[in-house]
């Protein structure tokens, strides 16, 4: 099913944005369909770089799995920004990845967020920053 397919489905109105999760869109994707992931998180710096607004709370997006095929319909609950090293014990528990720990979010994390800032030849440290999203599945397909 397409998104657009899936937003119409939905009986939702309004602006989506339509996207797969980084480094493991299926697996992240199922983890957000069984409710075990509600939150994730990406570069500041990407924004500044690219001129794109943040993620603002009653944002609807639709997660894509690898073949690009609309998974379920999320809507952000809450935004902040703060520094790698000062993410939360319960933020990293609601990424849902791995055995839910800080020090496994940490790792994780820190070789995606080295990624993703390499590719806008910025570097990563402890005192990046990083935009956290926490999100509630209000669709399924």
């Amino acid at each position: 099913m397409t998104a657009e397919e899936l937003w119409k489905d939905s009986g939702l109105s309004g602006k989506y944005e339509a996207w797969p999760f980084g480094e493991a869109p299926d697996k992240l994707a199922e983890l957000v369909v069984q409710g075990i992931k509600t939150a994730t998180c990406s570069a500041y710096d990407l924004y500044l770089t690219n001129n794109e607004p943040l993620p603002q709370a009653g944002d609807y997006s639709i997660i894509l799995n690898s073949n690009e095929e609309a998974v379920c319909i999320i809507k952000t609950v809450k935004v902040y920004v703060t520094e790698f090293n000062k993410v939360s014990m319960e933020h990293a528990f609601k990424e849902g990845e791995g055995d839910r720990s800080l020090e496994y979010w940490r790792m994780v994390h820190e070789s995606f967020l080295t990624n993703e800032l390499a590719s806008v030849n910025n570097a990563f440290d402890q005192n990046t920053k990083v935009v956290c999203e926490e999100f509630e599945v209000v669709y399924r397909s």
